[in-house]
């Protein structure tokens, strides 16, 4: 029979314990961190203390279209071009609106009822006056046909012959009075009914039963000068913004593609309607109108869309990029320009081609790529390098 292990001599010597892997005790380190940080806290806001302190600018690309291979684009909106914000001619409170959002309407058919009791009266009134004139008139024409009798006879004198001539003659214009007076009344009467000026869709309700409605508003907020805002959706049309760079391959009747923001998986075809005639000196683009020549009803208006102009092979060599940059921030001597970029608290000095001015912008057709931060109106102390601390503006 084996006889027990003896487990009494199975120990662990500790004497040879092999030093830590840092050299340097745990709370040696801490106590070393802690200090770099006291020391960055307190030494730090003292090295940018003589920082000079600058304002800075954005150098930015112009948008509004880029050449791709199939040609140039652009993004707009939908719009029709036949759209109107229907108000009422006369002032008053609206009394009745047969349309709501989406009614179609066609040419001369009644919108909404301004309450006419007021103008209903008016229009009464003035017949009134238009048939007491005519009674009055058609008197003083027997009276002066008496009169011409007797004075044949002699038995009345020319002065009796000439009032009853000058009464026929006063009642004739205030017959014709009354009369225009009439029809101004008949036509306030008619303008209570708000009559649709073409054949259209009506996009949005402007006023609601009860409102005060007026020509133009002369009431303050509580006066609304529109009804109704509908269009002829038979008119819808792309307006897009195209950079200046791109503009000479766009003209008149060409092909173009449209594809809208709410269907990116669908393009509609286009033709280029009208280049208007007319820059935005401010954004560097030229307004370009297209036609929708694919009609669809999901095609609505103020929808966002992009326009691919197709253009030939000899069209599509690519325009240059444009950067613009604040004027405040190019600084121009002996024929020579150039920008202080600011980057990590520090600036750097760099050479730019600058081209035409734009306002508060200038062309910057070398040195930048748009996006950098510029320092404005620099002074003449800053060095490459040099930290710089941004001034509150």
């Amino acid at each position: 029979m084996t006889p027990p292990s003896d487990l009494s001599a199975l120990k662990i010597d500790r004497s040879n314990t092999p030093p830590s892997r840092s050299g340097m005790p745990l709370g040696a380190v801490v106590a070393v961190v802690v200090a770099l940080a006291v020391a960055a806290f307190l030494f730090l806001p003292r090295m940018l203390k003589g920082a000079p302190a600058v304002t800075v600018g954005l150098a930015e690309a112009t948008g509004g279209g880029s050449a791709t291979g199939d040609g140039i684009t652009a993004n707009g909106y939908v719009v029709a071009r036949t759209k109107a914000s229907v108000s009422s001619k006369i002032l008053g409170r609206l009394a009745w609106i047969g349309v709501t959002e989406g009614s179609r309407v066609n040419t001369g058919d009644v919108i909404a009822r301004i309450e006419d009791a007021e103008y209903a009266a008016a229009a009464a009134n003035a017949q009134a006056n238009v048939s007491q004139f005519e009674a009055q008139l058609a008197q003083a024409k027997r009276d002066l046909k008496r009169s011409q009798s007797l004075r044949g006879e002699n038995l009345v004198a020319e002065s009796a012959l000439e009032e009853s001539q000058t009464r026929v003659e006063v009642l004739t214009a205030q017959l014709a009075s009354a009369r225009a007076q009439a029809r101004l009344a008949e036509a306030n009467l008619a303008n209570t009914r708000v009559v649709a000026p073409f054949a259209g869709t009506v996009l949005r309700k402007d006023a609601e039963v009860g409102e005060i409605v007026a020509p133009s508003s002369a009431g303050g907020g509580l006066t609304r000068t529109a009804i109704v805002t509908m269009a002829d959706l038979q008119t819808l049309e792309v307006e897009v913004d195209v950079n200046e760079a791109y503009i000479a391959q766009v003209r008149n009747g060409q092909d173009a593609r449209i594809t809208l923001d709410a269907y990116p998986d669908t393009s509609f075809t286009g033709r280029v309607r009208q280049v208007v005639p007319t820059a935005d000196r401010q954004k560097a683009t030229v307004l370009v109108k297209v036609s929708i020549l694919d009609r669809d009803s999901r095609i609505l208006s103020e929808m966002g869309a992009k326009v691919v102009f197709v253009s030939r092979g000899a069209d599509r060599a690519a325009a240059p990029r444009r950067v613009l940059a604040p004027a405040a921030a190019v600084v121009q001597e002996s024929g020579s320009a150039h920008v202080w970029v600011v980057a990590n608290d520090a600036v750097r000095r760099v050479s730019v081609d600058v081209g035409a001015t734009r306002g508060d912008k200038i062309e910057i057709r070398q040195g930048l790529t748009g996006g950098e931060s510029l320092v404005l109106q620099p002074p003449a102390t800053l060095k490459d390098g040099m930290r710089v601390k941004l001034a509150s503006r």
